[in-house]
């Protein structure tokens, strides 16, 4: 009987030993780098993916574009090693012409739009309509946007849609790195424009809303899988589970418009 428990006490140790070398064998620890604008859903998500296969993500915050050394695409130019990229989308297609990022990794998160925020405890500004929305921005004493997708596009095409350029050209800044909120959130600029997503996060600093649809710009985020991942099969399923529909909640959640999975 001694022996016969001996025996199950070594079948058991090894049968331990084996099943955890199984699972050491099969984590891995994806590098990935993400953008501002998917980064409040991907910050819920990624631990749920990591607790459900046991990988590990260690990631890195950057823009899309710009000159910033964070950059997404200044990180890859440096040699950087990555396993997922996720972006604005325009910008992860120029990545996959460069031929950095593999064509047929591409996958589609979500939508986001620009929204507009003020100090907690300041009055809500008006901007439910465009002319209001005009109106805001030119009576505002200091304007931030971003670095990023939005920023571009309100600094190259919105306020000129709204024939405001000349007027705002002395009180609008580009901050860039930074959430936009913030700085609106310690009173350095009295309204912050940027996307929704990264807006909602900032504490000390209150969402008024989305920017009038007729002068709205819709950034699409992605993701991809950079050329020389070393866990591609891995990095395939995070992306699978990122535009998965059981995730559509989160996303938006947090922001964000979701987009039907491919």
């Amino acid at each position: 009987m001694k022996m016969l428990f001996r025996k199950i006490a070594v079948c058991t140790a090894v049968c331990t030993f084996v099943a955890t070398a199984a699972t050491a064998v099969q984590a891995a620890e994806l590098y990935v780098m993400s953008s501002g604008g998917f980064t409040a859903a991907y910050k819920i998500l990624g631990p749920k993916f990591a607790a459900s296969t046991h990988n590990t993500l260690d990631t890195a915050l950057g823009p899309s574009m710009g000159k910033a050394p964070e950059a997404i695409p200044n990180r890859l130019a440096r040699g950087e090693q990555a396993d997922v990229v996720i972006m604005v989308g325009y910008a992860l297609d120029d990545l996959i012409k460069q031929g950095k990022v593999i064509p047929d990794s591409r996958v589609e998160l979500a939508d986001s739009r620009i929204g507009v925020s003020v100090r907690a405890g300041a009055p809500k500004p008006d901007i439910g309509s465009v002319e209001a929305f005009r109106q805001t921005l030119l009576h505002a004493k200091s304007i931030a946007y971003s670095d990023s997708a939005s920023g571009v596009y309100i600094q190259n095409q919105m306020f000129g849609k709204l024939g405001i350029e000349d007027q705002v050209k002395a009180k609008a800044r580009m901050v860039p790195k930074i959430p936009v909120a913030s700085v609106v959130a310690n009173g350095e600029y009295e309204i912050g424009l940027q996307q929704v997503s990264e807006l909602l996060p900032v504490q000390g600093a209150q969402f008024v809303g989305r920017i009038p649809e007729e002068v709205q710009s819709v950034t699409r985020f992605a993701a991809g899988i950079p050329v020389g991942a070393k866990h591609p099969d891995e990095a395939r399923a995070l992306l699978r589970y990122l535009a998965s529909p059981q995730v559509q909640d989160t996303v938006r959640a947090t922001g964000l418009d979701p987009v039907a999975a491919p």
